[in-house]
């Protein structure tokens, strides 16, 4: 079982920067593939950022150049650092958890933070 906390959301302006984090409790959490989702009102949740067990990542095209993924297994964290943000990176922020490989479908991920509010003001 993990169980996943996000924080660091809140209110940017254009261009600017946030971190989100992500704390994980359980013993296994090197062995699991971290993703940070996001979804808009409106629209379904997407897959932003992830990164598996031995370090590889994945990012989607929106934020590629902007967005760095990390984690520490030794904090059992996994960090978003968002750079020159923009008003459509606005929306709700998830971390998801699960095993190994990393998956771009929001189902196939079995555990999920609460969500952390983005917004980008233009």
């Amino acid at each position: 079982q993990v169980q996943l906390v996000e924080s660091g959301g809140g209110l940017v302006q254009a261009g600017g920067s946030l971190r989100l984090s992500c704390a994980a409790s359980g013993r296994t959490f090197s062995s699991y593939a971290m993703g940070w989702f996001r979804q808009a009102p409106g629209k379904e949740r997407e897959l932003v950022a992830a990164i598996n067990s031995g370090g590889l990542t994945y990012y989607a095209d929106s934020v590629k150049g902007r967005f760095t993924i990390s984690r520490d297994n030794v904090k059992n964290t996994v960090a978003l650092q968002m750079n020159s943000l923009k008003p459509e990176d606005t929306a709700v922020y998830y971390c998801a958890a699960r095993s190994r490989l990393i998956h771009t479908t929001p189902s196939e991920y079995n555990y999920w933070g609460q969500g952390t509010q983005v917004t980008v003001s233009s």
